[in-house]
């Protein structure tokens, strides 16, 4: 069983910056491809971002050039920090790692 908590989420104006973080716990006994994921509301969950093991990196297109994510194995975090955020960056944000869920935070852009 791992366990994965996030941080971070808020409340922010159209161009400013949040960093979201999964810290993981538990059972953890090999490097996997992690990403975070968001849901707006009523709408389905997308994938934004991944990150495998040797730290090869995709984004959704819709984030390329604002947003960066980023993993720290000796702490099992992965991060992800969104810069020049709009009111279409508006959801729930999930990290997902080794197969777990995190329980997602809420970030709000304002215009």
């Amino acid at each position: 069983q791992v366990q994965l908590v996030e941080s971070g989420g808020g409340l922010v104006q159209a161009g400013g910056s949040l960093r979201l973080s999964c810290a993981a716990s538990g059972r953890i006994s090999h490097i996997d491809t992690k990403a975070w994921f968001r849901q707006a509301s009523g709408k389905e969950r997308k994938l934004v971002a991944t990150i495998s093991g040797d730290g090869r990196t995709y984004y959704a297109n819709s984030v390329k050039g604002r947003f960066t994510i980023s993993r720290d194995s000796a702490k099992n975090t992965l991060s992800l920090q969104m810069n020049n955020l709009n009111p279409e960056d508006t959801a729930m944000y999930y990290c997902r790692q080794y197969g777990f869920w995190g329980q997602g935070v809420q970030v709000t852009v304002s215009s």
